[in-house]
């Protein structure tokens, strides 16, 4: 306060006395004043003087206007003149244009008044419960008023709100409020609230803050809106920031589809206002916000994938493809379709499959690379472009192996008709702008970034450079082109795509090292004194040098590994070598380059530098100062050891393979067995239900038995011989029925012992398979023994069920027998009646025409039961053969485990043996050290506990020598 008074005392300008004094005569009508009316009019008077007088009127009645607030609440008329005099007091807003020295010290005011104003923090939840208030007259000032303490101290304001109770879900309440002005205020209270609190912007989030502010969003007119849908958007990216929480509650809230009509636009020329521009530009950055690539991946897939699922990205892509769209409009939905695609493969393919509006139709890639390499276009748009085109390709081999087909001879349109990305990439390759050249260079290391095919693929590419020379192939005419001493981002370019070209591919370093004018052009490059300019180029030709030297499968016998080191040694120097490869990290833009994988220079002579290859830098400088360093024993030892170490590897994978296979095939196992065990338990309930036919049939055979027994002849007239023979053929097709039923369930048995034989061959051929290692064999014999046991008891039963099915045939067969005998015998026994001798020979001959009948159904019915007892024969011989393949099968698990033994002792002495080899290399590096040749920091590390103690070994010997 003594402050404040000093600087009111010191301004040249004051108020004069008699205003001075006006102001404490109201500052004491409003503090003595026992009537409401004489105390509103004094506060309405300090509130007109506010604004002229703001440091005096603060200094004497900021006290009393807070009083005010706390005593006379139930007036609503005087609350607001002393909100609205606070808010003068405090805000900078509405200060008229005065010179910049004024403006510097009414924003001092404006803070030191917001200071001490939240000193006693009772006041800001004073403020918070007024906004309850519906009273117009005092919910608005209360919203300004907290408003500007917000631009003054936020984070001091933010931490009083955060711990006041219900503070935050109070101002949550503005949005719902009917009154577009208090809600519009409270849109800009609720940015100043959120901005860079992520406490405060989860609790807004979870009170409903966004399907609120998409609501308004719609009521405004979407894009069309107002500045309201501005500040709307402004107060989501608030919300969504650097904040997963809520990036996921809305994408979980399925908030992304309502973004979808943000932007349907026309195609016409027409109604792209400003604020529709500006508008649009915060929703492409709001997208853009939810797909970042600074997001965790995962958050940034799901979003990726329901802007594909709402057809919000289709949306985009259409815009994307519309004529008219402004062009900063263009350049930011570019950028916003390159994050929605950017590693996510269905978004990717998508992309591919769009064309642009145009006759005939071209693909959208290809249309946006021919503004890439277009000098004519806005430098923005193009570094968009490139963004777009290296999205598209990031982590997408199907997208790389298509862009690099459409360079390959088989694939380039020989009438000309159309023009490919391979084509355009060429041609901004080669042309005479540099920008052209940088982008293409680019753009096609993209199309190569870890995928070694494609690198493989594009030595095919073979370029016609003039009519009647023979063809250069595409990495020749690079090395032609750094050759000729073109610009600098040219050479730049092309160094960053060779680098890519020939890292992790052997192939492509043979066909470099294959011409015999690069590796003296490159040490050439490195070994002379530059200026500043052209270090960043020696650097690169150093990082291609080491890349040739790194990634060498000495196939060549004049550029191998020994010689190009001992080329280095000589024309450059270690040292010098190493100095100038450490240029290109140390350059300025290489830092910024590696922040963000979006290209984003102000000015095209910043455009050097690739995200993806300060990666690759960063990974081959420090491996290749070692290679460097190393010697041939060393080389010749390092690649002992890698090769020792991959067979050791593959041996290992072997194994894993084979337990992996193992473990599908007794999973494979385990379902056949179910699949047995339920059919087993269908064939016994089969079985049963057979018994209960059979037992039927006793019953039947026992009742004609009692009617064949009457064999009296005065009961056998004709009457009754014609009941008889009604009767039998009625029994016979029963039984031949009966006959028929068992025939097809011995079938149905034979079936099922073929299919366990089939399971028993599997068995067999899983445990004749290779060793694994011994605790999976304990566990693979454990369950093939139960599973041996388990059919043993299978085979059993189907035994047992085998033998009562031949018993019931046998007894069938003797009844039927039985049964012929009787009746042939009831039939010579039948009387001739004393009837007229051609009736009876009639009568006769039907009889002995049925009983003919009747004996050939008997006679076919017994072969039926010979081929039965056969079959059941056979099937006996199939089960002893299969009790001896289960011996067999034993004998076979026993002498896998003693196999299983054998391996592991292999296997362990394998691990003895590269023991001792980790020791003989100690045991080398130490020697080295002590003859004084340069090791590496690894194997140092590695040998450090053998470097102690040899060191000590030295000292005892020195004090031996000293005594």
């Amino acid at each position: 306060m003594n402050f404040l008074r000093g600087v009111m005392g010191g301004q040249s300008a004051g108020p004069q006395h008699t205003e001075a004094e006006t102001i404490q005569k109201l500052c004491d009508r409003v503090a003595s004043s026992t009537l409401l009316d004489d105390r509103r009019n004094a506060v309405r008077a300090l509130k007109s003087l506010s604004k002229k007088y703001r440091l005096e009127v603060g200094i004497q009645a900021m006290e009393h206007l807070i009083h005010v607030l706390q005593t006379d609440r139930s007036d609503s008329e005087i609350i607001g003149y002393a909100l609205d005099t606070l808010y003068n007091i405090i805000s900078n807003d509405e200060e008229e244009e005065v010179e910049e020295n004024s403006t510097r010290q009414s924003e001092d005011l404006g803070s030191q008044f917001t200071e001490i104003f939240i000193k006693q923090q009772e006041n800001v939840t004073l403020l918070l419960s007024l906004l309850e208030e519906f009273d117009f007259h005092v919910r608005w000032p209360g919203v300004k008023l907290l408003t500007s303490l917000l631009k003054q101290l936020g984070p001091q304001v933010q931490q009083i709100i955060l711990v006041s109770p219900m503070g935050v879900s109070r101002l949550m309440d503005l949005l719902a409020d009917s009154r577009e002005v208090i809600r519009n205020d409270g849109v800009l209270l609720l940015q100043a609230l959120t901005r860079s609190n992520g406490a405060i912007q989860k609790i807004v989030a979870f009170e409903n803050a966004f399907e609120r502010l998409l609501d308004i969003i719609t009521e405004e007119g979407n894009s069309d809106g107002g500045i309201v849908v501005e500040d709307c958007l402004i107060l989501l990216q608030n919300l969504l920031k650097n904040n997963n929480s809520n990036q996921n509650f809305f994408k979980e809230g399925s908030y992304i589809q309502s973004m979808k009509p943000w932007f349907e636009v026309g195609d016409e020329n027409s109604g792209w206002s400003a604020q529709k521009v500006t508008n649009l530009h915060l929703m492409l950055q709001l997208i853009r916000v939810l797909v970042s690539p600074t997001n965790p991946p995962g958050a940034t897939s799901s979003c990726q994938k329901a802007m594909f699922q709402c057809g919000l990205l289709q949306q985009l892509c259409t815009i994307l493809m519309a004529t008219g769209v402004p062009a900063d409009i263009l350049t930011e939905t570019i950028n916003t379709v390159s994050e929605v695609i950017r590693g996510y493969q269905v978004n990717q393919d998508y992309f591919a499959s769009v064309n642009a509006p145009s006759n005939p139709p071209r693909p959208a890639i290809v249309v946006l690379l021919m503004s890439m390499v277009n000098e004519r276009q806005p430098f923005v748009l193009r570094c968009a472009v490139l963004y777009c085109f290296q999205c598209f390709l990031y982590k997408n081999q199907k997208g790389q192996g298509e862009i690099v087909s459409t360079l390959l001879p088989s694939t380039i349109d020989a009438t000309g008709n159309s023009v490919s990305a391979g084509q355009l990439l060429c041609g901004g390759l080669f042309s005479t702008d540099s920008l052209s050249n940088w982008c293409a260079a680019v753009a096609l290391a993209h199309a190569l970034q870890e995928n070694a095919t494609q690198k493989e693929q594009l030595l095919r590419v073979q370029l016609a450079t003039s009519i009647g020379n023979p063809p250069v192939s595409l990495l020749q005419q690079c090395t032609n082109i750094l050759s000729q001493g073109s610009k600098i981002q040219t050479r730049v370019g092309l160094l960053m795509l060779l680098c890519t070209w020939l890292s992790n591919c052997p192939i492509a370093v043979t066909h470099f090292l294959h011409n015999s004018a690069n590796v003296p052009f490159l040490t050439g490059q490195i070994a002379e004194n530059l200026g500043e300019e052209e270090q960043l180029v020696q650097g690169l030709c150093a990082l291609l040098l080491g890349i040739t030297i790194y990634f060498n499968d000495n196939s060549l016998e004049s550029y191998m590994k020994e010689k190009l080191k001992q080329l280095i040694e000589k024309r450059i120097g270690k040292e010098n070598f190493i100095e100038k490869l450490g240029f290109i990290s140390k350059h300025e833009l290489y830092s910024r380059a590696s922040q963000k994988p979006q290209p984003n220079f102000p000015s095209p002579e910043y455009m050097i530098f690739d995200h993806e290859f300060t990666k690759l830098v960063k990974e081959l400088e420090g491996v290749i100062t070692k290679a460097i360093y190393k010697s041939s024993e060393e080389d010749k030892k390092e690649e002992e050891v890698k090769k020792t170490l991959e067979q050791h590897d593959s041996i290992v994978t072997h194994y894993k393979n084979m337990i992996r296979e193992q473990d599908l095939q007794l999973e494979e196992l385990k379902q056949q067995i179910s699949t047995l065990k339920c059919q087993n338990e269908q064939l016994q309930t089969a079985v049963t239900q057979q018994a209960s036919q059979i037992q039927q049939h006793k019953d039947q055979y026992n009742l004609l038995k009692v009617q064949l027994g009457k064999d009296n002849p005065h009961q056998g007239s004709y009457n009754d011989g014609a009941q008889m023979n009604g009767i039998q053929p009625e029994e016979i097709g029963r039984l031949q029925e009966e006959i028929e039923e068992l025939k097809s369930n011995q079938e149905l048995l034979q079936s099922q012992l073929a299919e366990k034989d089939s399971l028993i061959e599997n068995l067999r051929s899983t445990q004749t398979s290779p060793g694994t290692n011994e605790q999976s064999s304990v566990t693979a014999s454990a369950r093939d023994s139960e599973q041996i046991a388990e059919l043993k008891q299978e085979l059993v039963t189907l035994k047992s069920q085998l033998n009562s099915q031949s018993l019931e045939i046998t007894k069938l067969q003797t009844e039927k027998q039985e049964l012929l005998q009787k009746t042939e015998a009831f039939v010579k026994s039948v009387p001739v009646p004393g009837e007229s001798e051609a009736g009876m020979a009639t009568e006769t001959t039907d009889v002995e025409g049925r009983l003919s009948a009747l004996l050939q159904e008997t006679k076919e019915l017994k072969n039926e039961i010979k081929a039965l007892s056969e079959e059941r024969t056979a099937i006996k011989e199939q089960l002893n053969s299969s009790n001896s393949t289960i011996a067999i099968l034993q004998n076979e698990r026993n002498k896998l485990q003693v196999d299983i033994t054998d391996s592991k002792k292999e296997q362990d002495d394998l691990l003895v043996l590269l023991a001792d080899q980790d020791q003989k290399i100690l045991a080398l590096t130490n020697k080295l050290k002590e003859l004084g040749h340069p090791v590496e920091e690894e194997d140092e590390l590695e040998s450090g506990d053998q470097d102690d103690e040899d060191e000590e070994n030295e000292d005892d010997g020195k004090d031996q020598d000293d005594i």
